[in-house]
C-alpha cells in the first residue's frame, strides 16, 4: 500500500517537474520569435538549445551526486532560485550567445535542480514493487508541460510580446520557487533493507537477485550494460530532438497558421501523460523491454507522418504526427529509468542514473543542433526527419539487449 507521505511526495515531484520543463520547452515558440526578430539561421537559433541539452547532460552526474547527499528540497530551492534569474535575463537579450549563456547554461542548471534526476532515487526507494508506475507518473510531467507550454506560450508573446512573456514567467517562477521545496521533506531516509530488496512483479528472480546488491558507478561502469543504457539515452534524445524542438517551425514553414500549428502539437504532446503513465506502469507486469518497444514503434509513425507533409490541406497529417509522436514522448523514459534501478539499485543510483543521462543530453544537443544545420543546407527537415527514424531503431535494439541482468566484475 502506497502511504500518504508517498502520494505526497509523488505528487510534489509532479507538479515540479512539470513546472520547470514547461518553462524550457517553450523555447520551441520563443525560437519561431526569434528567427523573425533576429534573422538568425536555423542552425543558430538551435544553438542554446543544443548547449542546454549539453549543459544538462555534463551537469547530470553532479546533480545526482548532490541529490545523494542533500535530498530534492534543497535542489529544488537552489534550481528554482536559479531558472528564476535566467528567465529574468532572457527579456534583455539582444545577442546570440546572451540566448545561448542563459538558457543554455543559467536556466538549464536551474531546470536540472528540478528534473527527474533529482526525484528518481528517493522514488525508486519509496516506491519499489511498482517503481515503474510512480517514475512513469511524474515523467508523464514532461508530456504534460510540452502540451500546455506551446499554445500557452504562443498566447503570452502574441499578446505582450517575448521579452515581456519572459518576465512573466520569471515573475511565475520565482513566486513557485519556495511552495515547490515545501513539498518535499528536509530529510528522505532509504527504505529498510528488507523492502529495498523487493523486486518488480515482472523482473524476474534474477532482478531480485540484482537488486541485493549496492552498486557504486564504477561497478555498473564495468558492466556492458551500463554501455548499453547509454546508447538508449543517447539514441533516444536523437530520435526525439531531431524533430521536438522544429516542430512549430516546420509547421509554420508547410503553411500552417502559427497558433493553429502550436495547437494542435500541444495537443498531441497532452497526450503523451497518459501514454507515459500507460507505458511505465505496463512495464512493471510485461516487461521494461516490451514496453519501451512499443514506444519506439508509435515514434517512428508519427515521424513518418510528418515526412508527407508539404502543404496546409494536410492538416490530418499534422494531426496523426502531433498524437503519434506526442504520444510516446517521453513514454520510453520511465521503462528505461526504472530499468536502470532495476539493474543497478543502491544507495549510488543517482550517480549511475546522472552519468548514464550525460548520454541523453549529447543526443538531445547533436539533434537539436544538427536539425536546424540540415534545413539550412538542405532546405528542409526532411533528412533530419529520416535520422530520427534510425535514431529510434538503434535505440530499440540497444534496449532489447538489456533483457538479462548484470554481473558483477569480480576483482
Amino acid at each position: 500500500m502506497t502511504s500518504r507521505r508517498d502520494g505526497l511526495l509523488l505528487g510534489g515531484a509532479f507538479v515540479t517537474f512539470a513546472v520547470s520543463a514547461a518553462l524550457m520547452h517553450s523555447y520551441s515558440v520563443f525560437l519561431v520569435a526569434f528567427l523573425e526578430e533576429f534573422r538568425w539561421s536555423r542552425a543558430e537559433t538551435s544553438l542554446a538549445f543544443s548547449i542546454s541539452a549539453l549543459v544538462s547532460g555534463a551537469s547530470a552526474p553532479f546533480v545526482g551526486a548532490l541529490v545523494d547527499r542533500l535530498g530534492p528540497r534543497r535542489l529544488v530551492l537552489l534550481g528554482g532560485t536559479v531558472l528564476t534569474l535566467g528567465l529574468l535575463g532572457s527579456g534583455y537579450v539582444h545577442a546570440l550567445w546572451q540566448i545561448v549563456v542563459l538558457y543554455g547554461v543559467l536556466m538549464t542548471l536551474g531546470a536540472n535542480g528540478l528534473g527527474l534526476v533529482v526525484f528518481v532515487p528517493v522514488l525508486s526507494r519509496r516506491f519499489v514493487s511498482n517503481r515503474g508506475m510512480a517514475i512513469s507518473i511524474v515523467q508523464s510531467a514532461n508530456g504534460f508541460a510540452r502540451a500546455v507550454s506551446a499554445p500557452l506560450a504562443q498566447l503570452v508573446i502574441s499578446a505582450i510580446g517575448w521579452r515581456h512573456a519572459y518576465f512573466a514567467q520569471a515573475a511565475l517562477m520565482g513566486a513557485l520557487v519556495w511552495p515547490l521545496a515545501a513539498l518535499f521533506r528536509r530529510d528522505e531516509p532509504p527504505l529498510p533493507a528488507a523492502a529495498a530488496s523487493a523486486s518488480p512483479p515482472g523482473a524476474g528472480a534474477a532482478a531480485a537477485r540484482a537488486a541485493r546488491r549496492d552498486w557504486t558507478l564504477a561497478d555498473a561502469m564495468a558492466t556492458s550494460h551500463f554501455w548499453l543504457l547509454f546508447t538508449v539515452y543517447l539514441c533516444t534524445g536523437l530520435g526525439s530532438f531531431f524533430v521536438s524542438l522544429h516542430q512549430l517551425a516546420f509547421a509554420v514553414d508547410a503553411g500552417f497558421d502559427k497558433l493553429y500549428a502550436a495547437t494542435v502539437l500541444g495537443i498531441g504532446a497532452f497526450l503523451s501523460v497518459g501514454g507515459t503513465i500507460v507505458t511505465g506502469t505496463v512495464s512493471d507486469y510485461i516487461g521494461r523491454e516490451l514496453s519501451a518497444l512499443l514506444a519506439y514503434a508509435v515514434s517512428i509513425v508519427g515521424v513518418i507522418c510528418a515526412l508527407f507533409i508539404t502543404g496546409p490541406e494536410h492538416a490530418w497529417l499534422l494531426w496523426l504526427h502531433a498524437c503519434c509522436f506526442g504520444l510516446t514522448w517521453g513514454a520510453r523514459g520511465p521503462a528505461v529509468t526504472a530499468k536502470t534501478a532495476d539493474l543497478f539499485p543502491g544507495p549510488h543510483l543517482g550517480r549511475i542514473l546522472g552519468v548514464i543521462t550525460v548520454g541523453t543530453g549529447i543526443g538531445s544537443a547533436v539533434g537539436t543542433w544538427a536539425a536546424g544545420w540540415i534545413f539550412d543546407v538542405f532546405g528542409s527537415y526532411r533528412v533530419a526527419f529520416l535520422a530520427s527514424i534510425a535514431s529510434y531503431l538503434i535505440g530499440g535494439v540497444a534496449f532489447w539487449a538489456l533483457r538479462r541482468p548484470p554481473r558483477r566484475q569480480v576483482v
